[in-house]
């Protein structure tokens, strides 16, 4: 759970201390700066999700899950996908899996390979665009000098 002090503001970071992989730096993106200055902070509460009690912090997120989803129009997804559709929207926009991985706190490309879903657009517009360079390649070649016949 993110504590106020782990906040960064002025070098656009926050840091998980207790993360899988050990402890790291997040980049903040404007929005994600934005949304994190937004939010209300109750004396003498260090967590950023704050709990009903003093000094709680929210141990559970399925309820306000619930709500953001009515709300978002998505009906079956859980919070991880959101990991998903990160690392797969990065690798559509050219994003390398190291670099994916890198943002996602992965030690093992492998790792990140799994979170990674290339769209089936995304795919086909690939599989087009190496056949088209084929296609250019054969068609720019000079044509073989016609094989001499026996009457000749």
């Amino acid at each position: 759970t993110l504590r106020w002090e782990d906040v960064d503001l002025e070098h656009d970071e926050i840091r998980l201390r207790d993360a899988k992989t050990g402890a790291r730096a997040v980049p903040l993106s404007p929005t994600a700066r934005q949304v994190l200055v937004s939010l209300p902070r109750q004396p003498d509460n260090p967590w950023v999700i704050s709990g009903r009690g003093p000094g709680a912090r929210l141990s559970n997120l399925n309820a306000t899950w619930g709500v953001v989803r009515k709300k978002a129009g998505l009906e079956d997804v859980r919070i991880h996908d959101l990991r998903h559709s990160f690392a797969s929207r990065a690798l559509s926009l050219g994003e390398s899996l190291p670099m994916i991985g890198k943002l996602l706190g992965h030690r093992k490309v492998q790792t990140t390979a799994r979170y990674a879903h290339l769209a089936r657009d995304s795919v086909k517009a690939a599989a087009e665009r190496v056949a088209d360079s084929l296609a250019i390649d054969l068609d720019s070649r000079q044509p073989a000098a016609p094989a001499p016949t026996l009457e000749q």
